[in-house]
């Protein structure tokens, strides 16, 4: 399509008919302290009216924290097994990976579970990023990816980092040090949200985003280059083709400029609902040109496939003989015309990307194909990588529902390979997800222990509900459906899909007999029956807007998340009078809430010779207190939450008190779960608790959270 004629489509659009009311899309501020003890605010946001086809408890067994998850995601009820296991852990995967930094940066989300040395501040990685807020905008709490956009656009990830080959010697800011697509991530989170005024306030710092790749713009070509290491690829078909496998083989790569194209386009789109035609009409022609430059650059006519060619000692401008998976990703923004989807027939080719774990990262009549994959990771040139699988699954689902019918592949591939792909996420009989997996047998090639448990670097969640299930949000008051399951599949149910500030469920029953609410594709709004069909088939649903979420902005003073990526800032610090040598004292204000045996985020007193034992935090300064969380450990072992516990304040003497007035919830200590104590607001600088054991069992928890109004 023609750059005007495109532009003309976004105005002409129902996308752009609509008043946007930022009294209703903006998140007012929560009422003062001195209202706190009286009304303490809530912890998670209200469900509100919804369908009840999915037995939350049984689904629930065993999870820890499951109010999170009942006021929070959406559930499934699916034949495949597998597939549903594994969404029910990817949730749990993605609420771990869900850390709080402190008052500046509020929430952030994490790669790994611990910090690594070339992070960004509080272990940040943008490598995955565009991945975290595909996975996260279907989570209802809205404040956990407002915080996370604005930490890598206007926060700690946007701020400078030194320009070198730990963490990439061609960028100056941490949000650059590895690709990412960061204004159509924000673009299609605001789909599910509704909040289009979120994703407006920041169209400055999306185009400064967009503009920070300029320093890998040539000009003459009309494309962008980018490292594959700093692609988030290391020792790839590509990297392998230079005089540096890790850190060489500098290209123009389908990735970086897909990544770039989906960016103009969605700054385009929120500069023409601003009501700046100039920038967007730039931004379109942006795209147009990248679309163009690509088409004769990096597409192989021979072969059929986007792919890397050499920026150096390279003046023909010769593509690399390899297929890599990366070929597959401009369709994750819709970059290729039709006429293109040739190139998919290698997904499912025995010498192609197939494998009974999803996809190959290189294709297999490759010579690197599982070059030295075996030696040490980590390896793009043939081992399955969650992260390459996600983004082809992403784009398989784009060229199935929104490009005109092809022959390459069909629904039942890509229910094919999400299956496999659930396949592989295994580990000892449970779900499990690590960094890559060997394509031919069944174990995780790189999985190291303390490092790589339930390691949060592709969706899963994503490629479920909005390609398996079909749900695709959009920017107008509607939402398109049309599900991508099998044929042979006589039933399915999602339901608390949290949408434009409603309840989205949908429900197919081919004979009515599962769900008892009669034969039929069916869609409910806040539980109510709006739509019937004989047969699964593409829908679009008038969903009038619900109200905007209204939750209060609250900081922990507790924390002290690990800031400059690996050192902890002075205050608060935590101590105790025993803490296990297994175990720290200073993780239990780590800002992050895991119940897992290693990686280790808590503190316990396990081994401890005393019949009682506290832990103390002291926050510097004093503060006003007045909302204690704490997540008791469990692990069903030598750990179990206390008989009972006193919680203290040290006063102005010095002298610990025990704090007045307290409404705890649960009464009786609760292991893996919140117990939340409430009580009219105090000041002091430091607080502490005193656990009491169960006989023969020792007593700790992952978290300890001091909550006040922001």
């Amino acid at each position: 399509m023609k750059p005007f004629a495109f532009f003309r489509a976004i105005l002409s659009s129902q996308a752009v008919k609509f008043t946007l009311n930022f009294a209703l899309v903006g998140i007012p501020m929560f009422s003062p302290a001195s209202s706190f003890a009286q009304t303490p605010p809530p912890v998670y946001p209200e469900v509100g009216p919804t369908t009840h086809f999915v037995n939350q408890d049984a689904v629930l067994s065993g999870f820890p924290d499951p109010a999170w998850y009942k006021a929070n995601v959406p559930f499934i009820d699916l034949p495949d097994q597998t597939i549903e296991n594994v969404y029910y852990y990817r949730w749990r995967v993605a609420h771990e990976a869900q850390k709080y930094t402190g008052a500046k940066n509020g929430w952030i989300v994490t790669e790994f579970l611990g910090p690594v040395f070339y992070s960004a501040p509080y272990g940040g990685i943008s490598a995955a990023a565009g991945h975290h807020i595909a996975e996260a905008r279907w989570i209802r709490d809205q404040r956990y990816l407002d915080d996370y956009i604005r930490f890598w656009l206007t926060g700690d990830g946007a701020s400078a980092k030194p320009a070198n080959d730990s963490v990439n010697p061609n960028t100056t800011d941490w949000a650059h040090e590895y690709s990412f697509w960061a204004g159509s991530a924000v673009l299609q989170r605001v789909k599910v949200t509704g909040n289009i005024g979120f994703a407006i306030d920041l169209l400055p710092q999306l185009i400064a985003f967009y503009n920070g790749w300029s320093g890998q713009f040539n000009q003459q070509l009309g494309l962008y280059w980018q490292t594959p290491v700093w692609d988030a690829m290391e020792f790839s078909a590509s990297s392998y083709q230079s005089p540096d496998p890790y850190h060489g083989g500098d290209g123009y790569r389908p990735t970086i400029n897909a990544y770039q194209f989906g960016d103009a386009k969605a700054i385009s789109i929120l500069a023409a609902l601003k009501g700046d035609l100039t920038t967007s009409v730039q931004f379109i022609v942006k795209a147009a040109q990248l679309q163009q430059a690509q088409e004769e650059y990096l597409w192989d006519s021979s072969t059929d496939f986007y792919k890397h060619v050499m920026r150096d000692n390279n003046p023909d401008l010769t593509k690399i003989v390899d297929r890599e998976e990366i070929g597959f990703v401009p369709w994750m923004f819709e970059m290729p015309g039709p006429n293109r989807s040739i190139a998919w027939t290698e997904l499912l080719d025995q010498e192609g990307f197939f494998s009974d774990f999803s996809t190959t990262t290189v294709e297999r009549r490759s010579q690197w194909f599982m070059y030295q994959a075996a030696s040490a990771c980590c390896h793009w040139d043939g081992p399955v990588w969650p992260y390459a699988t996600s983004q082809t699954l992403t784009g398989m689902a784009n060229l199935l529902i929104d490009y005109p019918p092809q022959t390459y592949v069909t629904k039942q591939d890509y229910y094919n390979v999400l299956s496999a792909y659930a396949f592989a996420q295994q580990k000892n009989g449970q779900p499990y997800v690590a960094e890559a997996h060997d394509p031919d047998q069944a174990f995780w090639i790189y999985d190291t222990p303390n490092h790589s448990e339930d390691y949060n670097h592709s969706t899963f969640n994503d490629l479920v509900l909005s390609g398996l299930l079909g749900i695709r949000p959009q920017l107008t008051d509607t939402l398109v459906i049309n599900p991508l399951v099998p044929a042979s599949w006589n039933y399915f149910a999602v339901e608390n899909v949290a949408y434009h500030g409603r309840n989205i469920s949908i429900v197919w029953d081919q004979d009515g007999s599962h769900y008892q609410q009669g034969a039929g594709f069916r869609v409910y709004i806040d539980g109510n029956l709006v739509m019937v069909k004989s047969a699964i088939q593409p829908v679009v649903i008038p969903v009038p807007p619900g109200p905007a979420q209204n939750l209060p902005l609250l900081v922990n003073d507790a924390v002290n998340a690990w800031g400059g990526p690996l050192s902890p800032a002075p205050y608060p610090i935590a101590s105790a009078s025993y803490t296990s040598p297994y175990d720290d004292a200073q993780r239990a204000i780590d800002g992050q809430i895991a119940f897992l045996d290693i990686p280790n985020t808590r503190w316990t007193d396990y081994g401890s010779p005393n019949p009682t034992d506290w832990w103390s935090v002291n926050f510097g300064q004093v503060r006003p207190v007045s909302d204690i969380r704490i997540y008791f450990y469990n692990d069903n072992g030598g750990v179990k939450p206390p008989v009972s516990y006193e919680l203290q304040y040290q006063d102005g003497n010095g002298q610990w008190q025990d704090i007045p007035n307290q409404n705890r919830q649960p009464i009786t200590p609760a292991g893996n779960d919140l117990n939340r104590i409430t009580f009219p607001a105090i000041s002091t600088q430091q607080l502490r608790i005193i656990v009491t054991p169960q006989p023969g069992a020792w007593a700790g928890f992952s978290e300890f959270e001091s909550w006040r109004a922001e």
